[in-house]
């Protein structure tokens, strides 16, 4: 069984007093919630905050992104080292604005997947295509390009501790959802992939989440599919309300 998770991308929100409010609600909320993973991801300068309040709660602590060098002269980034230091058991890389905003190419991308795993930290590994690119009928290609380079290198062992998170990029902030059977499609193919790299016995235990304008509202129809392992929320993150109810999903 792949215990499930569910991760909450903050993206360009909340202050240190506002994100260390979302926690303490986050925590009384969630403080039984053993079964699923629970994963918050604030801005970079409320990590070490909210690290500290997060302490002896079941919620772990991601960044949003990374570096692939742990020091040296990178002015204005932050590396996987620093974000260990702060507090931080996770790292969201390869998320579709890093790609599409910031340039973000395959090839960086595995890199920081590496430097984020020699330091004992997970990634969350994001991919997804857009919306021309599924119209085109070029979703499985994007994939397979992403999944292939961006894991290029990688070991059986090593891959066992990153998590996947699949955002239809068409999907994310827009309100449009994919469907179930759209998303169970890509993440059974994106499974296939992972078995053909890796094996399908390590392809069986990697978790992969969902990602897309996910809500209260349509998180348990998500979490009803075979291959779907938890989401990767955006904007209903932001409300500890809407966050704690996701990670409540009821397994149809």
């Amino acid at each position: 069984m792949r215990k499930p998770v569910i991760a909450g991308n903050w993206k360009l929100h909340k202050t240190i007093p506002e994100a260390l409010e979302l926690v303490e609600a986050l925590k009384q909320g969630l403080a039984d919630q053993t079964d699923v993973e629970i994963v918050v991801a604030p801005v970079f300068t409320a990590l070490a905050s909210v690290a500290s309040t997060l302490k002896g709660s079941p919620i772990a602590l991601a960044a949003q992104n990374c570096y692939f060098e742990n020091s040296g002269a990178f002015t204005g980034e932050v590396s996987p080292a620093l974000l260990k230091d702060a507090g931080c058991s996770h790292v969201i890389l390869g998320h579709s604005e890093r790609r599409q905003i910031f340039g973000e190419g395959d090839e960086l991308i595995n890199r920081k997947i590496k430097a984020v795993l020699a330091q004992g930290l997970t990634p969350i590994f994001c991919i997804g295509e857009t919306l021309e690119e599924r119209e085109n009928d070029a979703m499985m290609d994007v994939l397979q390009r992403q999944v292939t380079i961006g894991l290029d290198g990688l070991s059986e062992e090593q891959m066992l501790g990153v998590v996947v998170a699949y955002e239809p990029v068409w999907a994310i902030g827009t309100g449009k959802t994919a469907t179930g059977e759209q998303a169970q499609e890509a993440h059974a193919f994106v499974r296939g992939l992972l078995a053909g790299l890796f094996g399908t016995p390590a392809a069986e235990q990697v978790r992969i989440l969902y990602g897309g304008s996910v809500k209260p509202d349509n998180v348990d129809g998500l979490m009803a599919q075979m291959d779907i392992d938890g989401t990767l929320v955006g904007g209903a993150s932001l409300k500890a309300e809407d966050f704690i109810r996701i990670a409540r999903f009821e397994k149809n």
